[in-house]
């Protein structure tokens, strides 16, 4: 059994409430590539920080248009892992927070999962106007589209550089993590904030904290328990 698994499995087992956050870790494995991992091919000669603000959107829409188009086309293909199905089939004891935008947490069942940095395969109007469409398949024509209640560009509904996130969504991922009994940490480099200052919440209310990522994080230090295994393969045993 992976070193750490049943000592997580027993505070498991003696909590009420659980918060998990979810970083980019915990859809690698479903073949999303990571943010920086994007930048391959046709779209390496680009700045990934102008294909992600809204500067670089106004400057030349179709272009970063384009860029999501490719990147929602990638997540369509992925399939949740087992990682992601753990959580869902455990969604009833847990508060689910995650930094990625792929949807697969809600495409595994989590319906209720917290979504930071929003969703690539929804899009908003640039102006706020409050038009949105939930996918790809809703949108009018064109690169890109023209929002149909006010003609200003449509958008990908996530948190470009710059920006702030959601403050409701925000505010509900900080009650969770103040209000958990345990807190893990799955997949996440913790270099993004707030998401990043989360799991210091939790340790404040003296929730325990456990990391599971086969690699390093900026939040080991600050852990009760590190646990060096991946999403798919640990998640299933510690909630089995």
């Amino acid at each position: 059994m992976t070193p750490g698994l049943d000592r997580a499995r027993a505070l498991l087992k003696r909590t009420r409430r659980v918060a998990v956050l979810t970083g980019a870790g915990m859809s690698a494995e479903s073949g999303v590539p990571t943010f920086r991992d994007a930048q391959t091919g046709l779209w390496s000669q680009f700045d990934p920080m102008q294909l992600a603000c809204e500067e670089g959107f106004r400057a030349d829409p179709a272009l970063v248009w384009r860029w999501y188009a490719w990147r929602r086309a990638l997540v369509a293909e992925a399939k949740p892992n087992a990682g992601h199905r753990a959580l869902a089939a455990a969604r009833d004891k847990l508060s689910l927070i995650t930094q990625n935008v792929d949807g697969l947490h809600v495409r595994a069942g989590s319906t209720h999962a917290l979504e930071l940095h929003g969703n690539i395969l929804r899009s908003k109007c640039l102006s706020n106007c409050g038009k949105r469409f939930d996918t790809p398949e809703e949108l009018p024509q064109g690169e890109p589209p023209r929002c149909l209640t006010c003609g200003d560009w449509l958008r990908p509904d996530v948190v470009w550089f710059g920006e702030l996130l959601d403050p409701r969504i925000l505010a509900a991922a900080e009650s969770a993590a103040e209000d958990c009994d345990l807190m893990l940490v799955v997949g996440t480099s913790g270099l993004v904030y707030p998401a990043a200052g989360l799991p210091a919440r939790a340790a404040r209310r003296n929730a325990p904290v456990v990391i599971i990522n086969p690699n390093e994080s900026d939040l080991d230090d600050g852990a009760d328990l590190v646990i060096r295994s991946t999403a798919a393969l640990a998640l299933p045993a510690l909630f089995d």
